[in-house]
């Protein structure tokens, strides 16, 4: 099979420090090449992969001001659809806009949406929902107005992980310092669980980090590390007590989660989105509500197996059972003719209703 795998161009891939879509395609496109899969992918040139590379873009544009998105992006997907003839399969990890080109080429197309950034993209997956197969990267991220071939959740290769037993030193904070992150949440319940935190990640709004971080910084009970990349992942992930994720949305999924549960760290989430289906509560670690429940779940941490919490992870979310299941739903695109009558039936029956 020869699949065209179609990156965002916002980062490198795999990305140097954050870039999670395309820290995504790299595990998929290197598990498929492994597989025997002819995959050529298209990214910006500074990408590193083992499959064939087609790039027209020198540069993420989020690391190069001179890299203009609109224009890079148009001849970046123009360039895949163009070369559309050659593949069985192109798999879409652009979001919504090379749904646009759907119609003007024959090979099937594959889209794994990575979120919904608004209610205001859906229009375009519902007028394509007919030309291109939808995955999910959780059952909580489907919308009820598409139609879907499966749920995939991401997987991670263990191997870059290393468990530690020991309880760890600090509470950490890992993401885009956001308001939809929880940055400021992760700090109130260090301070009233009398930990120290530790902050990585990109800052991503400005003045949220000025007012609602950055005061509390003293390099002792607060650090601010910044954006870690590959080498300090696993350390800075390892060493962790827990991992506060006290998101403030409806996050699709979260890489950072099920990486410090590789490592064994257990995660402190809240209720929102796909945390349920990701975290087991008591289990890999604790599902919360509000602060109150996340600062006396920082003092049950210790209840928490972290061997098992990390065999969680291989088990059920390794990059291997990732790949294996893309493999299955790109076999099943292969029978276009069952795949299309399932998708109409069920366009019928949601019109009925």
């Amino acid at each position: 099979m020869r699949v065209a795998m179609l990156a965002p161009i916002s980062w490198r891939v795999p990305p140097r420090d954050y870039g999670p879509w395309e820290r995504v395609v790299s595990l998929l496109t290197e598990g498929l090449v492994e597989r025997g899969i002819d995959v050529t992918l298209f990214a910006t040139a500074d990408s590193i992969t083992q499959a064939r590379l087609a790039a027209v873009c020198p540069h993420p544009y989020s690391e190069n001001p001179e890299i203009d998105p609109k224009v890079w992006e148009c001849l970046h997907i123009a360039a895949c659809f163009e070369r559309a003839g050659e593949f069985d399969l192109i798999h879409n990890h652009f979001d919504f806009l090379p749904l646009s080109y759907s119609r003007l080429v024959r090979t099937p197309i594959l889209t794994t949406i990575h979120g919904f950034s608004s209610e205001r993209i859906v229009p375009v997956y519902e007028k394509y929902n007919g030309r291109s197969h939808y995955v999910s990267i959780s059952d909580s991220d489907r919308h009820p107005k598409l139609d879907y071939i499966a749920t995939i959740h991401h997987g991670i290769p263990p191997e870059e992980f290393t468990l530690r037993r020991e309880r760890g030193e600090y509470l950490l904070f890992f993401g885009r310092i956001h308001p939809d992150k929880g940055a400021a949440e992760a700090i109130e319940v260090a301070r009233r669980a009398g930990r120290k935190l530790v902050i990585a990640g990109i800052i991503q709004d400005e003045q949220y980090f000025r007012r609602e971080v950055e005061p509390w910084i003293d390099n002792d009970r607060v650090r601010y590390i910044g954006s870690i990349g590959p080498e300090q992942r696993n350390e800075v992930l390892g060493r962790a007590e827990a991992l506060l994720h006290l998101i403030n949305f409806h996050e699709p999924f979260g890489l950072s989660v099920i990486e410090a549960m590789a490592c064994g760290t257990p995660v402190i989430a809240r209720w929102l989105g796909s945390m349920p289906e990701i975290v087991k509560h008591f289990e890999t670690g604790f599902i919360v509500d509000h602060i109150d429940e996340a600062v006396a779940a920082v003092e049950l941490i210790g209840e928490i197996d972290r061997t098992h919490t990390s065999r969680y992870v291989r088990e059920n979310l390794s990059r291997q059972r990732m790949v294996e299941k893309y493999i299955k739903v790109y076999q099943e695109i292969s029978r276009p003719e069952s795949v299309k009558t399932q998708v109409n039936f069920q366009s019928i029956i949601r019109k009925k209703r």
